[in-house]
């Protein structure tokens, strides 16, 4: 190795920050060992951080999370990660509203018997239908645990697991969304409500696995949580407990290559040059992120490094930030979200921002009103933002410095659609619109920036059939040394990256095995 040599040393090196590499990196401390979280952005948090303006603060991609009370599964994981220190409080009894075509809405809320006769009530001639949904989607998110759970297993546990469990595991990860609805449920539009909630992990019905669909809707179903604070949070509750072991979290020090000896990975090297080594190296950037650019070319022609390679990134967004003076919740704002579809076609929800086609769908979510610790102050003060699934073809011409080279379009691209989308939620909420009194856009191509994920898919590579079935995703990669962990392991979302967090600590020490049960 050639550079300028860390004067510490550690047990693990985590590159990435988001939930998936703050987890792996404070489950591995909690067993004792030593290390070192690097992050490219000037915050530790990725996708759980947040950013302010004009007095106002915003999270960048955490809107809601199921499982996180005391005594659910993603909960317990928290508290023993951060000994109590994260609290997660309730959205309340609905945490879902859809808006159809037609003045068609529906709540979606705990318990999931609830929901399940709120859908029987307004769709009786689909009654068994609907039991048999629920029935296949818990059968589906066990079979998509069962995938997680084996990437973090060595051989030949995991060729003896999957065996024994492969009917169940094809049966339910090999088929998309559209096609088990399509099987199950008869009416067009129960079909377009089941499936409508498929942006919370990026994959479209006609193209998602429908194990995914199961996992993150299922992880819904006895409620939705947000955190106290702020997803920030997050990060105060768990560097701590990583600085505590010894360790380390830096912010600002972006990784410019894995280091291999020998085929084996033994440190890195940031764009400064300085170089930190460890016999275990756990990248939470993204699979393809990692492949295409922190590994050397020979380790890329490896087989499942070539596969990682050809996986689609998910969807990229625009995100309005909105901040509002007044009682936005005498005006129609809400804790529960809402999803408004202009059509009953759910897969019909990309925009091609730009263009003159209308926006086909929008996501909306008041995160003062989620946050009991939130102060509105004598202004009354609030936030709020709006979030639609986007086309990289977009942006595409402003990547890659276009942005730059061509400002005055950039600057008017992103004032047309802002407007755009001002104008849809007027539509939405005309008495909360006069509220407005600041409004900041994310793009894809802040997101890519901000994230270094491939065309700002900031659900990580595809959530196809393909992906789920994929021996390549493993947190052990064939690599020795080279450990994988985030939403790319298991699911996408927080709770799919600290479940693939927490695999891929255990992938490094078997103990977190425990806290997975």
């Amino acid at each position: 190795m050639t550079g300028k040599p860390s004067a510490s040393e550690f047990d693990v090196i985590v590159i990435g920050s988001g939930i998936g590499g703050m987890t792996t990196a404070t489950a591995l401390s909690r067993l004792d060992h030593k290390v070192l979280l690097l992050e490219q952005a000037q915050t530790i948090g990725g996708l759980t951080h947040t950013f302010s303006r004009n007095g106002f603060t915003w999270d960048v991609g955490l809107h809601y999370c199921g499982t996180f009370g005391h005594e659910q599964h993603a909960g317990r994981i928290l508290d023993w990660l951060s000994g109590g220190a994260i609290e997660f409080h309730s959205v309340g009894t609905v945490y879902d509203t859809l808006h159809f075509p037609d003045g068609f809405e529906i709540s979606i809320g705990r318990p999931a018997e609830a929901y399940k006769m709120e859908l029987k009530e307004r769709f009786p001639d689909n009654v068994d239908e609907i039991d048999a949904y629920f029935e296949a989607l818990r059968s589906a998110e066990e079979a998509g645990h069962m995938v997680g759970a084996e990437r973090a297993m060595p051989e030949p546990f995991r060729f003896a697991h999957h065996w024994w469990n492969k009917k169940k595991i094809q049966r339910w990860c090999s088929r998309t969304t559209g096609e088990v609805i399509a099987e199950l449920i008869s009416n067009p539009r129960l079909a377009a409500v089941l499936s409508a909630q498929w942006g919370t992990y990026g994959g479209k019905p006609k193209e998602a696995s429908f194990a995914i669909h199961a996992i993150i809707i299922g992880h819904y179903l006895e409620g939705a949580a947000y955190p106290v604070g702020g997803a920030a949070a997050i990060a105060r509750g768990l560097v701590p407990v990583i600085e505590a072991a010894g360790g380390s979290a830096r912010a600002g020090t972006p990784v410019r290559e894995i280091l291999l000896e020998e085929g084996k990975a033994v440190g890195v090297r940031t764009q400064s040059g300085e170089e930190f080594t460890a016999p275990c190296i756990v990248s939470a950037i993204g699979a393809g992120e990692t492949v295409k650019h922190l590994l050397p070319e020979k380790s890329c022609e490896q087989d499942w490094a070539r596969e990682i390679a050809t996986f689609k990134p998910s969807i990229c967004h625009f995100d309005l930030y909105l901040g509002f003076e007044g009682d936005i919740a005498q005006h129609g704002a809400t804790r529960s979200n809402h999803w408004f579809y202009e059509s009953w076609d759910t897969s019909d929800a990309i925009w091609t921002a730009g263009g003159s086609e209308p926006i086909q769908m929008m996501f909306v979510s008041f995160s003062s009103l989620k946050n009991p610790a939130h102060d509105p102050g004598p202004a009354n003060r609030h936030t709020g933002d709006m979030l639609i699934w986007a086309d990289w073809s977009s942006v595409a011409k402003f990547a890659d410095g276009g942005a730059d080279e061509c400002a005055d379009e950039w600057a008017l691209f992103k004032q047309r659609v802002e407007s755009r989308m001002l104008d849809f939620f007027a539509d939405k909420f005309p008495q909360l619109a006069p509220l407005i009194v600041y409004h900041e856009l994310g793009t894809p191509l802040a997101t890519a920036s901000f994230t270094g994920h491939e065309k700002g898919g900031f659900y990580g590579v595809e959530t196809t059939p393909r992906r789920m079935l994929s021996d390549a995703l493993n947190a052990r990669t064939p690599v020795p040394g080279l450990f994988l962990a985030g939403q790319d392991v298991m699911t996408p979302g927080i709770a799919g990256a600290l479940s693939g967090g927490m695999l891929g600590a255990a992938a490094i020490d078997p103990r977190v095995f425990q806290k997975l049960s």
